[in-house]
């Protein structure tokens, strides 16, 4: 049915079709009777799926990435779905609007999304105040960044308002430095600067009466002596783990015609295309930490072939994004039903 479905949204402006699918759902789920029905089409049957990690647990190893519901709006919404943790965000101390619109494409043919959002939110002390009102016991994970006109030498001053506002009401950290949508985010990855950063959230964090487990979001563009280095730095600030990955910079090999990418311009591209990336970071990383360095996967996951081929790769947990928007709300109980 959802296929059906999806030839008449994909009729409509992918942002704004997000915002309307997203609050009928709100609507739908505000009903006893709707919610139940959601939940009984959604919610995934098989047992034994719960994963431990960082003292916490997760219902069941499928997530949402960061950038679906930026805001935390929909939380409630999405643990009727199934998912066994949302990451929201990517947030900022202060409310900013993001790029200019049109500002998120599809490529049917590929599978694929490219946005260029620009970390478009509320701000981090609103995107708290939902959180706390939250019904359900979904575990929650904090995307945080910068904000735009802020320069990377005060970009540390943004993150700790962020970590701040958010520590009492998410259950893990996402520093995010690998979007390619802010301008020159993406030099925070460098070896210095990135370490820097950590080793300044980890002094916060330990100043805590208990500590949350703070993880890092990289890019799959990174050559392998900078993914050293990320281990490196990752095992030096004894982080909780990393994020692989972001959405791409590339743009080879895609069905979609070269004029119609071109037209699009610039971006992060998710989906299929990125999926033997993401593997391959994720395989890179395990093997190099010996599997010391719990990893989330995310980029290309729309079936449960998939998200097994991260487990089998290294990961502990997945995330789902485009795969979601193209395979539709009961992706997370078809992944856990063919997961090994």
């Amino acid at each position: 049915m959802y296929n059906l479905i999806k030839k008449i949204l994909f009729r409509f402006p992918p942002e704004s079709i997000h915002y309307q699918v997203m609050k009928g759902l709100q609507v739908m789920h505000g009903i006893p009777l709707g919610k139940n029905v959601v939940r009984s089409f959604c919610l995934p049957k098989r047992k034994g799926l719960e994963r431990q990690l960082w003292g916490l647990t997760f219902k069941n190893p499928v997530g949402l990435a960061a950038g679906f519901d930026k805001d935390a709006r929909y939380t409630d919404e999405l643990a009727s779905l199934g998912f066994g943790f949302v990451e929201i965000g990517t947030v900022t101390p202060v409310a900013q609007p993001g790029n200019d619109q049109p500002r998120l494409f599809r490529l049917p043919a590929d599978q694929a999304l490219i946005n260029r959002m620009g970390f478009n939110n509320g701000g981090a002390i609103a995107a708290a105040k939902r959180l706390q009102k939250r019904k359900s016991d979904i575990i929650i994970g904090g995307n945080i960044g910068k904000n735009k006109i802020t320069p990377n030498e005060q970009a540390i001053n943004d993150y700790e308002k962020c970590f701040h506002a958010l520590f009492d009401v998410v259950d893990y950290f996402v520093v995010n430095v690998s979007s390619p949508n802010t301008p020159n985010l993406r030099a925070l990855q460098e070896k210095e600067p990135l370490k820097q950063l950590l080793h300044h959230l980890q002094m916060l964090n330990a100043q805590k009466p208990k500590q949350k487990p703070i993880l890092l979001k990289i890019a799959p563009d990174l050559t392998l002596s900078q993914l050293d280095d990320i281990i490196e730095i990752v095992q030096e600030t004894k982080l909780a783990g990393i994020v692989a990955t972001n959405t791409t910079i590339d743009r080879d090999n895609l069905q979609t015609p070269a004029e119609e990418v071109a037209a699009i311009g610039s971006g992060g591209l998710s989906g299929l295309p990125v999926k033997q990336k993401a593997t391959e970071v994720i395989r890179y990383i395990h093997k190099h930490t010996n599997g010391a360095v719990p990893i989330i996967a995310v980029g290309g996951i729309f079936t449960a072939a998939d998200a097994q081929e991260k487990l089998d790769a290294g990961a502990s947990l997945v995330q789902v994004y485009t795969g979601f928007v193209y395979e539709g709300p009961t992706i997370v109980k078809k992944i856990c039903e063919g997961l090994k």
